[in-house]
């Protein structure tokens, strides 16, 4: 057997091989041309061919992007096989909500703790630099103060100086210099130092206090200009910013290196870009904004060395005792220019612990309480957060539970097992839930059974429908001188109306109609019942049936009467009084009946009847003019010992009779009801049609009067022509 490609390719798809989405495909299509120009490039260079390392840009491209699309369609696919259960679904959604944020709000606090201890260690490293300038600034102050005195009393000022370095140690490795006017009037250095003194900048101004480069070397420096005498002193206070100080600033913190060289500070000139005046490109950079403009800083070499280094890391206090590696920048003016193009970096490493201790020393006894708080409240939030993670599971366990039985439930329905029932064990909108699932299964369970009640009934209807249909007249032997037709169409399933043409000799006819009370099955019994009777007592020699014309000869001997009885024409009063008694014996009270029986004499050209409470037929002559046939009584089947009137009508050529049931003349619409004088009307018109024509556009005018809605009664129509 041979296998179409369609039949292949349904067959791979099924199977989960074939791409189906747009994505999957473009992802397909994708890795074929990748693989395509690989095999071209790796046959092109053993071939040495020359458009073979062109290819090489494609290749990689293409597999980029095949790669992005497949890990595409993975996501899609795992999304697809973790997220199908409830259950994943609602732990997916949990960790969204509760987790992750959790996990954020961890790695915020952790992120900013660090930056705050890094911050703080650097702010302690900092604060002991500007404690040292303001200590220098205001001993250059209380310097210059003193020596401008003893100079305006005639003194030098070196006595008062050498008074200050003797009763305060922290001089020993500072110089002081003082300046009148241009002149060096002091240059005190600490032991065993020469240095000379500083060449004052212009740059100064009055008063300057900060970390200056001088000669690559980095010092503290402190200058203060006063007025003596018309003349001008400057105090020029300055000490090296060295191995020493550095050890003073790491006491009780951890290590602290200096990095006094290999930061550059470039300005951003407009229309350059940041990184454009790097040095050499091969260090790091990083973008700075500060009021005067934008700046680049960067270390113009891979690495930066530290050149000073003081203390140790201090070792962990407790198990969990981070080390907090930070660093900043310090600005560094240049002494001979003023600028701040090349600032020194520090480092500081140090623990939580030492730097818990510096930050809460301030708080004496009261340090301890504020550990136990923190420590209570970090606790108590790790406590609320099991308990919301062990309510959220039993939550989820609950809902995805209840949503797993109502998927068994529905396997269970989908098989046609409507007798299952889901197990409510709550009092919660789930349980509502599952109760109305309950619910929804017993009432599809009762509305299976109706159903199927329903069927059963439908069938047997549809079997009395063919039953139905075997009573009406199916092949009707026409007289000589009298055409005759019947239409009758159900409102339902079966029909109330009745009609029947009983032949009894090749001149006579019987003509019935009538019209059961109510609709559907009892209707349609009863007129069984009706048509049974009728043939049974129209068929039979029953002397009652011919009372009327059997009075005449009842002078005769009762051989006489008895040898003429079959010739006699039945009696149609007589018959409908029989069938009315029949009725009122063998039916409920509110059952009813109306009749019309007529007995058509060819020979005579005489219809002889009787009407049992049926609406009146009518006989339309050549030139259009009616006659109704009203004589007769009450409805047949309602009351007992009802006798009935009959009549005789001449039929002469041409004339046609009408019979209907109120089912052609009652439907309404806007308009009102279609009434009797529309259907005389339409039969005046097509009076010449043959009897099965006029039928049917008598009852095609009923429909587009009724339009859409449903047929109201049953339709029923009997005409005959004499001819």
């Amino acid at each position: 057997m041979t296998l179409s490609p369609r039949y292949l390719r349904m067959k791979l798809a099924d199977a989960g091989l074939l791409p189906t989405t747009k994505v999957a495909r473009v992802a397909s299509y994708v890795l074929a041309v990748d693989v395509l120009l690989f095999a071209l490039q790796k046959v092109g260079g053993w071939l040495k061919l020359s458009f073979a390392d062109s290819l090489g840009g494609w290749v990689s491209f293409l597999s980029f992007v095949a790669i992005v699309l497949f890990l595409v369609l993975a996501f899609r696919w795992v999304k697809a096989k973790m997220l199908w259960r409830l259950r994943n679904r609602l732990i997916v959604t949990y960790v969204f909500i509760g987790v992750i944020p959790v996990v954020l709000l961890v790695a915020l606090a952790v992120g900013s703790f660090y930056l705050f201890a890094g911050q703080f260690a650097t702010f302690i490293v900092t604060t002991g630099l500007n404690s040292e300038l303001v200590s220098l600034e205001s001993a250059n102050s209380a310097i210059a103060q003193q020596v401008a005195a003893q100079m305006k009393h005639g003194r030098g000022g070196l006595e008062a100086f050498q008074d200050v370095r003797e009763e305060d140690k922290i001089w020993a490795d500072r110089q002081i210099c003082v300046w009148l006017g241009k002149k060096v009037v002091l240059n005190s250095t600490p032991a065993g130092d020469n240095s000379a003194p500083p060449v004052l900048t212009p740059h100064l101004g009055n008063s300057f206090r900060g970390i200056v480069r001088d000669h690559e070397v980095l010092y503290l420096r402190a200058v203060q200009r006063v007025p003596v005498g018309g003349d001008t002193m400057t105090v020029l206070s300055s000490e090296p910013f060295n191995q020493r100080m550095l050890q003073e600033l790491a006491a009780n913190l951890g290590e602290i290196s200096l990095y006094t060289t290999g930061l550059n500070l470039h300005k951003v000139e407009r229309g350059q870009g940041k990184n454009a005046v790097s040095d050499d490109g091969s260090g790091m950079s990083i973008s700075l904004s500060k009021p005067e403009g934008d700046y680049v800083l960067d270390t113009g070499q891979k690495e930066l060395r530290p050149t000073y280094t003081a203390g140790t890391v201090p070792p962990p206090a407790a198990p969990v005792d981070p080390q907090v590696p930070f660093g900043t920048t310090v600005s560094v003016v240049d002494w001979d220019t003023g600028d701040k193009l090349k600032p020194a970096a520090i480092g500081v490493q140090t623990r939580v612990s030492r730097i818990y201790q510096r930050l809460f020393a301030a708080l004496g006894d009261f340090a301890p309480a504020v550990e136990f708080g923190l420590l209570f409240v970090a606790i108590s939030f790790g406590v609320i957060e099991m308990v919301a993670l062990i309510i959220g599971a039993s939550l989820t366990r609950t809902v995805t539970g209840t949503v797993a039985q109502l998927y068994d439930a529905t396997t269970h329905i989908n098989r046609g097992d409507f007798s299952h029932r889901i197990p409510v064990k709550s009092n919660d909108q789930v349980a509502a839930l599952a109760n109305s699932f309950n619910s929804m299964t017993a009432s599809l369970e009762k509305l299976i059974e109706e159903q199927k009640e329903k069927q059963k009934l439908e069938n047997e209807l549809v079997i009395a429908q063919e039953v139905q249909a075997q009573l009406f007249p199916r092949h009707i032997l026409q007289l000589e001188s009298l055409e005759v037709h019947g239409f009758c169409r159900p409102a339902s399933t079966v029909s109330g109306d009745y009609y029947d043409f009983l032949t009894l000799d090749s001149d006579r006819m019987i003509l019935a109609v009538g019209d059961i009370s109510g609709k559907g099955i009892s209707a349609a019994l009863l007129m069984a019942t009706i048509h049974s009777a009728v043939r049974a007592y129209s068929l039979q020699d029953i002397p009652a049936l011919r009372e009327p014309m059997a009075v005449g000869v009842a002078s005769g001997s009762a051989m006489m009467v008895a040898s003429r009885l079959h010739n006699l024409d039945v009696s149609p009063s007589a018959l409908l009084s029989l069938l009315n008694h029949q009725l009122y014996e063998s039916t409920p009270s509110e059952k009813y009946a109306t009749l019309f029986l007529g007995i058509y004499n060819g020979t005579e050209r005489q219809l002889t009847y009787t009407n049992g409470g049926h609406l009146p037929p009518i006989v339309m002559s050549e030139d259009g003019s009616i006659r109704r046939l009203d004589c007769g009584g009450t409805v047949v089947g309602l009351f007992d010992h009802v006798t009935y009137e009959e009549s005789s009508v001449q039929l002469r050529k041409g004339e046609l009779f009408l019979a209907y049931s109120d089912g052609v003349t009652e439907p309404e619409n806007d308009f009102g009801e279609f009434g009797e004088h529309r259907l005389i009307e339409l039969l005046r018109e097509n009076r010449e049609q043959p009897l099965a024509h006029i039928s049917e556009i008598v009852t095609a005018a009923v429909d587009d009067w009724i339009g859409a809605n449903k047929q109201p009664d049953d339709v029923t129509l009997v005409l005959a022509r004499a001819r």
